[in-house]
């Protein structure tokens, strides 16, 4: 079972206010979307002590996606207490994600 968390536009302010979150905008008809979520999946496992990692359904709630101007899917964005860290367009690797993960936390 996956411990990616996945978003509400309810839930959305609170899970990025604090630390570092990882979020992936997604829709599930998006063929690149269904590549990057087994790659979340591992990423979950090797970054859960340090980072949170979300998905947020871009057609179920699309205010969180408007307000920070996603524009293709997948996009993550990697929040450090609320704030913007980085944003990641398109399918990435593990390994990119761990190294935006580590630098967010310097």
């Amino acid at each position: 079972m996956s411990a990616v968390i996945h978003l509400n536009e309810a839930s959305f302010s609170t899970a990025i206010e604090s630390g570092v979150t990882l979020v992936d905008f997604w829709a599930p008809w998006c063929g690149p979307c269904k590549m990057q979520g087994p790659i979340l999946d591992k990423l979950v496992e090797t970054v859960s002590e340090k980072a949170t990692i979300a998905k947020l359904d871009v057609d179920q709630f699309p205010a969180p996606a408007s307000q920070f101007g996603v524009r293709g899917i997948p996009t993550l964005i990697l929040f450090k207490d609320g704030d913007v860290a980085q944003t990641l367009v398109g399918v990435q690797q593990e390994e990119t994600l761990v190294a935006a993960i580590e630098t967010a936390l310097k």
